[in-house]
């Protein structure tokens, strides 16, 4: 009987397992533009994901700092069953027991504390809301990177799988090739080795086809990863390499907007008014505080009987030796200091960027112009070649080279095309509105 079941749980596991692999292959693929790639990594990529969370925790942060500003209310009700030795508190009478007791008390009582002047808690405070400004920045900077990283993921892509296209087009063209080859050894216009290399061609042409196929399935792992979509799904690209030119701005118009729009470059600027108003607290130590707190109930030894009671208070609190300050002042004169040279780096960086994605998109937009044209300029040697062999007038070396030509002039457009469109979304990143202008940059519609 066991084994009956165990063997009717296999074959039932068998075929779940089977028909699950099935459904796996049958799924239709993913459509994937640019802009729904981008979109889903906004929202799955666990840097922006991460950065989102440490800007909530900055929020978190600057809540508890403004609790120490806000009332602090709290209730109370003890019951007491007690005996008291009155010699210990030293208090005697003659005749009298030195311990007096068991008796009951009740207190129903609301604490309240109030601070009225706290200039250290004040300056935490504004501390943590420009902490806030700075991981709202770091936020912003992430997105932008993530968009900058899925726009390269799926250039890649697309660049892998128009490499594939190509290595096709190039099998189909050297079968034609070595047809022709025999063909013309059967007519006696060519000899053996005129169609074992038009073979060798061929052979090298089908395997460079299935690196250039592993290749592309590898760029689309990666791509699928980045913006979050399960690795098993099959995905199609809607969008594909093309040529849309840019206009860009003028190399100082593009620093200064960059210096006013980065970022990175705001949240240092955040962290450094974060640590002032920390300096600023630290010397606040040594300056008075007023708190205002009370108290108010009824407390009694019955329930029946209990009498309203109440405190209310004012009290200063001077600090007057405390070492710890000094270790805090040098901790922010230094972390001040490494801001201050981290904002002052990131300015060049900041001009290193613009220029550095100007030169590229200028040199991008050539390298289209100068690779389309030795494209048609390969094609027209590939015919060329081939008319000669075709007529008897040559061997086939010149056919072999000039597909050889053809195919790195094809190579070259395409990697041109992708260095072009990834130029203009680097140029996006370092102007640093990413997210409003990546649209605009890219072409989308």
């Amino acid at each position: 009987m066991i084994a009956k079941t165990l063997k009717v749980f296999t074959v039932s596991l068998l075929l779940a397992l089977a028909g699950r692999e099935a459904f796996a292959q049958d799924s239709p693929p993913l459509v994937l533009s640019l802009d729904q790639a981008i979109t889903r990594g906004l929202k799955t990529n666990l840097s922006a994901v991460l950065a989102r969370s440490r800007m909530d925790e900055a929020e978190g942060t600057r809540e508890r700092r403004l609790a120490a500003y806000l009332p602090h209310l709290r209730i109370e009700t003890p019951f007491a069953w007690q005996t008291r030795n009155l010699r210990a508190q030293g208090i005697s009478f003659p005749n009298s027991p030195a311990v007096v007791g068991p008796f009951t008390s009740y207190d129903f009582r609301i604490y309240g504390e109030q601070s009225v002047l706290d200039l250290q808690s004040y300056h935490a405070i504004k501390a943590a809301e420009e902490e806030q400004k700075a991981r709202r920045a770091d936020y912003q900077d992430a997105r932008g990177e993530v968009i900058r990283l899925v726009t390269v993921q799926y250039l890649n892509a697309a660049y892998a799988q128009a490499r594939v296209a190509t290595a096709r087009s190039r099998v189909q063209t050297s079968e034609v090739l070595e047809k022709l080859a025999r063909d013309q050894r059967a007519a006696g216009v060519a000899d053996g080795l005129d169609v074992l290399r038009a073979q060798v061609q061929l052979a090298n042409d089908r395997q460079n086809l299935l690196a250039t196929g592993n290749n592309a399935q590898l760029a689309l792992l990666a791509l699928a990863r980045s913006v979050g979509i399960d690795l098993g799904t099959p995905i199609t690209l809607t969008d594909q390499l093309s040529f849309k030119p840019l206009d860009p701005p003028q190399i100082e118009q593009g620093i200064q907007a960059a210096l006013e729009s980065r970022p990175d470059y705001r949240s240092l600027f955040a962290q450094r008014a974060s640590l002032e108003e920390q300096a600023k607290a630290s010397r606040s130590r040594y300056l008075p505080k007023i708190v205002v707190s009370g108290n108010y109930g009824t407390s009694g030894q019955e329930m029946s009987n209990l009498d309203p009671t109440g405190m209310l208070q004012v009290n200063m609190v001077l600090n007057l030796f405390d070492y710890d300050r000094k270790g805090e002042r040098l901790e922010l004169e230094s972390r001040l200091d490494r801001n201050r040279r981290q904002i002052a780096d990131l300015k060049l960086g900041v001009e290193q960027d613009i220029r550095a994605a100007l030169l590229n998109l200028t040199s991008a937009t050539d390298q289209v112009a100068t690779a389309r044209e030795g494209a048609q300029l390969a094609e027209r040697e590939l015919q060329y070649a081939g008319d000669r062999f075709r007529n008897g007038i040559a061997n086939n070396i010149e056919v072999v080279t000039a597909q050889d030509a053809l195919a790195r002039a094809r190579d070259n457009e395409l990697n041109a095309l992708a260095q072009h469109a990834e130029a203009k979304i680097t140029l996006a990143r370092a102007l640093g509105d990413t997210e409003q202008v990546y649209r605009l940059f890219l072409g989308i519609e």
